[in-house]
């Protein structure tokens, strides 16, 4: 069986790809950026959301399951008009396309911003019901929406959207690449801002729950909700880095009104309430069907702290 990977270049794609080698499938990769597919086999260009369709059946030849790993992600300066064609409209046309051409499944990466915003505290499964507050979120709860929609209207119930909390792994950007920067400066760090307890997931898993989908005979649900099996502390999260860093730990305790206040003065107000959120993702549903989560969250993070330490690059 050959799966298409789109986004298979990028910080996820590439470990969906490995992964899905390793499971014995034939894999033709597709990216956004085609200077990355230099010298690799079965690998094309993904047209563009304005392309004909003729151009989206092509990637389809061939093929029995498609994972939709392509996106303009939340850490990237864009606008939602940029959103909204990349993570939308690309992927409803890609998934029309898919729906009428292959016969096995269509896994779209999507987030739990397509639910929450980064505001919200409380737990989130597939039962929460989409309020997305961003262009980045609105973008790709649209995207959920369109894919669906295609499948349903061509009477095939593979579909299927993950929804992913923050991922980490080698490569990984983001607010956690902003995290593990401000770790290694070794700064002290007041600890009682360091209280919210967050899901992340790592980029292994996510490549694991892929395979899963693909290799598990039922049909897929609409919608899955990823994490690690436990959630942790922003606090044991810089511990962590710190300790995979040999850094001194450094976390005090400081109150947090300074910082507090200084979020404030500068109009920032949003960022520190986003920033003190507690958002806690509830995997229970795949992992009933058989899907097995990371269980050592810190331990994870702390090598990679360690790898990149150990790294003669900056």
């Amino acid at each position: 069986m050959k799966v298409l990977v789109t986004g298979a270049t990028g910080f996820i794609g590439r470990r969906v790809v490995s992964r899905l080698r390793e499971a014995g499938f034939d894999i033709r990769i597709a990216s956004r950026l085609p200077q990355r597919l230099a010298g690799a086999d079965d690998a094309v260009a993904l047209p563009t959301a304005d392309a004909p369709r003729e151009a989206f059946l092509a990637l389809m030849r061939d093929v029995t399951h498609v994972v939709h790993c392509a996106a303009l992600n939340n850490d990237r300066s864009a606008g939602a008009a940029d959103f909204q064609t990349v993570n939308a409209t690309l992927t409803g046309r890609l998934a029309k396309a898919a729906a009428t051409r292959i016969d096995g499944r269509f896994i779209y990466l999507s987030s739990i911003r397509a639910v929450a915003g980064a505001g919200f505290s409380g737990t989130i499964d597939e039962a929460t019901p989409p309020a997305p507050q961003c262009a980045y979120g609105r973008s790709k709860r649209e995207g959920e929406i369109k894919m669906l929609e295609a499948f349903a209207k061509a009477g095939h119930d593979g579909a299927t959207a993950l929804r992913l909390p923050p991922v980490y792994g080698e490569g990984m950007k983001g607010n956690l690449r902003g995290l593990m920067r401000l770790a290694d400066t070794g700064l002290p760090l007041p600890k009682a801002a360091l209280t919210a307890v967050r899901s992340l997931v790592s980029h292994d898993a996510v490549a694991g729950a892929v395979t899963h989908l693909l290799t598990r005979r039922l049909p897929p649900r609409p919608t899955y909700v990823l994490s690690d099996a436990s959630p942790v502390a922003m606090s044991e999260i810089i511990r962590a880095f710190r300790l995979g860093y040999s850094r001194p730990i450094r976390l005090l305790p400081m109150p947090a009104w300074p910082l507090r206040l200084a979020a404030t003065l500068v109009g920032r107000q949003a960022s520190w309430q986003a920033f003190l959120a507690t958002q806690i993702c509830d995997p229970s549903l795949l992992i009933s069907e058989g899907w097995v989560p990371e269980t050592d969250t810190l331990g994870r993070l702390e090598e990679l702290a360690r790898q990149r330490s150990d790294s003669p690059y900056p």
